[in-house]
């Protein structure tokens, strides 16, 4: 079961390839995704080497918790874990996320080991297992799903062997964050960002995503919503926010003595507030506040909510940010040069 409708975060990740022939791996990769991160193995022993590296760090998810420690509280019954909410978004500033493998696709049949022992000892529990299998390999296979060696096998003699392949990858990488993602699930459930868990408002994103092209998001607050980054880098973030929550900005910037346009205008709904340099609210610092205030979209899901969309928000430094198609584009260098793609 998805833990989330929305995932708090999402970035692409790099998918490994594992296969003695070379010629095969070359073949295949003309026929992926033209959007997919991967890296091309032809020895599996060189591949075991790469991904069970010393280098590895901690999954993300892991850096978002510590433990929490109030100056005043002797006791040692009781541990407290802290979550920084402000680490998901800053992870967008991790130059080495894409990187990061989420999926391993290997042959089975091997000379040096077979892709089930090859499977066996990787050492990261995280990175689901695609098995590559011929006809005569099928009972193997199926054993090796069942006792979860393996997250999927697909045959190499079907004829929809591309179209499989490339659909079990983008299941699984999704799969391979709302497992990571799932140390999160209590922290959030109690938050203000209950639109995570709204299928409805799931879809709208969705919507959104897809018309921007944005291929990586990550859950912010001050205020609550969705930073999105495309190919490129261009950056948007999406407000979310309820109708209490609105009224939350109303009551803080009536508390401001904020102009009475500017709390007309926040009483209506049709515009939302982005004061970026004070956590989201008004303050009397913001001589010229009308640029703060958004066109509001409402949405009815299992809550109602208003959205808007902000691009280039000032909040997030977002200037040296390493987009995906610079990585993209870094992977086919390196595979040109014989370095990356064909080790």
């Amino acid at each position: 079961m998805n833990t989330y409708a929305i995932q708090p975060f999402h970035f692409p990740t790099t998918v490994a390839f594992v296969d003695d022939n070379q010629q095969f791996l070359s073949n295949l990769s003309l026929q992926l995704d033209s959007r997919l991160a991967y890296r091309l193995y032809h020895s599996p022993f060189s591949a075991l080497v790469a991904l069970n590296g010393a280098g590895q760090v901690p999954p993300v998810v892991e850096r978002f918790f510590s433990l929490y420690r109030h100056r005043g509280d002797k006791s040692l019954s009781r541990h407290v874990i802290d979550v920084s909410l402000d680490m998901i978004h800053r992870e967008v500033h991790n130059e080495h996320r894409f990187e990061q493998v989420s999926v391993v696709v290997v042959d089975y049949d091997m000379p040096e080991i077979d892709g089930l022992e090859f499977c066996r000892n990787l050492r990261n529990a995280s990175i689901k297992k695609i098995l590559l299998t011929g006809k005569a390999d099928e009972q193997t296979a199926v054993r090796a799903f069942n006792e979860k060696t393996i997250n999927r096998f697909i045959r190499k003699q079907d004829d929809d062997v591309m179209a499989q392949l490339n659909r079990a990858i983008n299941e699984l990488q999704r799969e391979h964050f709302e497992q990571v993602e799932h140390m999160l699930a209590d922290a959030l459930s109690v938050g203000s960002h209950l639109f995570l868990r709204d299928p409805g408002f799931a879809e709208r994103f969705a919507d959104i995503s897809r018309s921007l092209g944005i291929v990586e998001h990550y859950l912010c607050c001050a205020p609550d919503g969705i930073l999105m980054l495309d190919m490129g880098g261009a950056a948007y973030l999406l407000i979310v926010q309820t109708e209490e929550m609105m009224r939350g900005h109303y009551e803080i910037a009536y508390d401001q003595n904020a102009p009475e346009e500017l709390l007309a205008q926040l009483r209506d709904g049709r515009r939302l507030p982005y004061f970026w340099k004070t956590a989201g609210n008004y303050s009397p610092i913001y001589e010229d506040w009308q640029p703060c205030l958004h066109p509001a979209t409402e949405f009815k899901g299992r809550d109602w909510y208003h959205y808007a969309l902000v691009k280039n928000p000032g909040a997030f430094n977002l200037k040296y940010v390493y987009p995906y198609g610079d990585y993209l584009e870094r992977l086919d260098r390196e595979a040109r040069q014989g370095l990356a793609r064909t080790d």
